[in-house]
């Protein structure tokens, strides 16, 4: 390895781990609904669950702007002060008085949040134009861990202070993410790397590449953005309707609800190794999320002791669909548009997605006292989060016309900043 290329390794390393500090901040609030419903005196948990669903339309609803950000300035200090910001925003939420300044405070910590993802996946494409499946696979590592971390950490805290403050607990824990979050950020600027090429080489023109050359491609990817939205739909919604069903209709504690849902995570880290290395993707793809969608189904008729093998299994095929489809979709772009496009993508389909924490909590909250002890009454919801899931399936077709019709594009009218056509 070149000295060019040694911070190729650490600067995967480092994505990953701000891939984890992000995903913790959008599931460490999931086990403390509760807790933030009685300390906030709200007068139901769908306000609660109403948080994550603003802290994730203020992180998906700016993606674009993020692209285009990430396509014309350093991927690094864009990287830093987002996860900065995030960090600040759970800091700031942490002190929140009241149920609005909260809300404040949730959508500074999902706007800091935006900035990951279109910068990070374009940076890690960039970086490894010879394997990008396999390293968008290991950069998802870090969602894993960090969907692992989130729910463990902050329900244990909350419940080993709950019995001394309160209600109030939920604030110690997501005070010291936040307070972590800006120590990362502060480490990832100073050691990670832009990109694989020398600081002293000339950039070249800046060209204004359209994000995609024709109609068609246009609406294959919009309606692609908006079927993938369903399976982000059920993703966010698995987590806050077990949280509900857990402590609603099984007695389960804050501690055990959190510890609970890592399992969800738990094999997040090992699938997107093992999905980001596959050959076909789209056709994997359409096998993990048939599977992912009967896991779902299946899920809530476990006895509560034995919940944790389906949510094992579910969250190792559901989360192998996002480092495929990241790669599938990074490989089928040019480099100058892709920070652009990723923006895009995830504007539609995780601001769809983001609706789920809200309309689940509101759906159980107008289940009323029935649903206490009662698992029978959540089986619809599941059912939904099926149905959801399933038709996600109608993107992939969307997604290889992408693909092919890019590809042929290229092939004829190659991108105008001389980077090669993409055959693979």
């Amino acid at each position: 390895m070149t000295a060019t290329n040694d911070h190729r390794p650490r600067t995967l390393f480092l994505s990953a781990a701000l891939h984890a500090f992000t995903h913790v901040y959008q599931v460490a609030l999931i086990p403390l609904y509760l807790l933030i419903r009685d300390d906030l005196d709200l007068d139901g948990v769908g306000k609660a669950t109403s948080l994550v669903t603003v802290m994730m339309i203020s992180y998906f609803l700016p993606s674009y702007l993020a692209g285009v950000l990430a396509d014309k300035f350093s991927k690094k200090n864009l990287l830093s002060i987002g996860l900065a910001v995030n960090g600040l925003g759970f800091i700031g939420l942490a002190h929140a008085g009241d149920y609005y300044a909260a809300l404040g405070f949730v959508i500074l910590a999902g706007l800091g949040g935006s900035l990951f993802h279109p910068a990070a996946t374009s940076l890690i494409a960039r970086l490894y134009p010879e394997s990008t499946g396999r390293a968008i696979g290991l950069l998802g590592i870090g969602a894993g861990v960090g969907f692992l971390i989130g729910p463990i950490y902050s329900g244990w805290r909350a419940e080993m202070l709950e019995p001394m403050i309160g209600p109030s607990a939920w604030r110690k824990p997501v005070f010291e993410l936040g307070l972590a979050g800006l120590i990362m950020a502060v480490i990832f600027n100073r050691y990670a790397s832009d990109s694989k090429l020398q600081e002293h080489v000339q950039p070249k023109p800046e060209v204004k590449a359209p994000m995609f050359p024709t109609t068609a491609l246009w609406m294959f990817f919009i309606a692609a953005a908006v079927f993938f939205g369903l399976r982000d739909f059920t993703g966010f919604g698995m987590g806050s309707l077990t949280s509900l069903y857990l402590q609603k209709a099984h007695y389960f504690d804050t501690k055990l609800t959190g510890s609970t849902l890592s399992i969800i995570f738990l094999a997040a880290s090992l699938s997107n190794l093992v999905f980001g290395r596959v050959n076909n993707r789209l056709r994997w793809t359409a096998f993990v999320l048939v599977v992912a969608g009967v896991l779902v189904c299946i899920t809530p008729f476990f006895p509560a002791e034995w919940i944790f093998a389906p949510l094992f299994v579910y969250g190792f095929f559901f989360m192998g669909t996002y480092p495929m489809i990241e790669a599938v979709l990074m490989e089928s772009v040019p480099d100058s548009v892709r920070g652009r496009v990723f923006g895009v993508f995830i504007t539609i389909g995780g601001g769809l997605g983001s609706l789920a924490p809200w309309i689940l909590g509101e759906w159980v909250k107008n289940l009323g006292d029935p649903a206490i002890g009662n698992p029978t009454l959540f089986y619809p919801l599941y059912g939904l989060l099926t149905v959801t899931v399933l038709l996600s399936l109608i993107g992939l077709p969307c997604l290889n016309a992408i693909r092919k019709r890019e590809q042929e594009e290229m092939l004829h009218h190659p991108p105008p900043t001389g980077e090669p056509a993409k055959t693979n």
